[in-house]
């Protein structure tokens, strides 16, 4: 036998460790159940989420469903940066090739100007909202 002379506290200490590696993925190390599912996050999200957290459109601000709406009729929209390429500079969305994203103003009650929300969408079909100016996003689920 290939561990004759290994010392069985040792073994015991390997086989826990190749066990934890082995489960780590599925309940972590030590029984303890993974942590849950970020706020506004969702299992089963779609491949183009790209591990971004999720949100249902029906979840999402009355002004941005109004947004989405908007969208899906093709217009008009208010702001004339609506429908503009939007670059993803800040590289918070997958990496697609320049004119993939599309900016779509959230009209936020109070602001002045255009305020910080948003709706990108991608030629794919995917749809993203950010309240934070594309700080972060989260992917909209429809």
């Amino acid at each position: 036998m290939i561990f004759r002379n290994v010392p069985r506290s040792l073994l015991r200490v390997l086989g826990a460790v190749f066990l934890c590696a082995a489960l780590v993925g599925a309940v972590g190390c030590g029984g303890q159940s993974p942590a849950p599912a970020a706020a506004g996050a969702s299992t089963g999200a779609p491949a183009w989420a790209n591990g971004l957290a999720t949100v249902r459109a029906a979840e999402l601000p009355r002004q941005a469903r109004d947004v989405l709406a908007l969208i899906d009729k093709g217009g008009p929209y208010p702001y004339r940066q609506d429908g503009t390429v939007f670059g993803n500079f800040e590289k918070a969305l997958p990496r697609q090739k320049r004119g993939y994203y599309h900016e779509f103003t959230v009209r936020t009650p109070g602001e002045q100007d255009r305020g910080a929300r948003r709706i990108v969408t991608g030629e794919g079909g995917e749809f993203f909202y950010t309240d934070d100016h594309y700080e972060t996003f989260k992917a909209v689920l429809r």
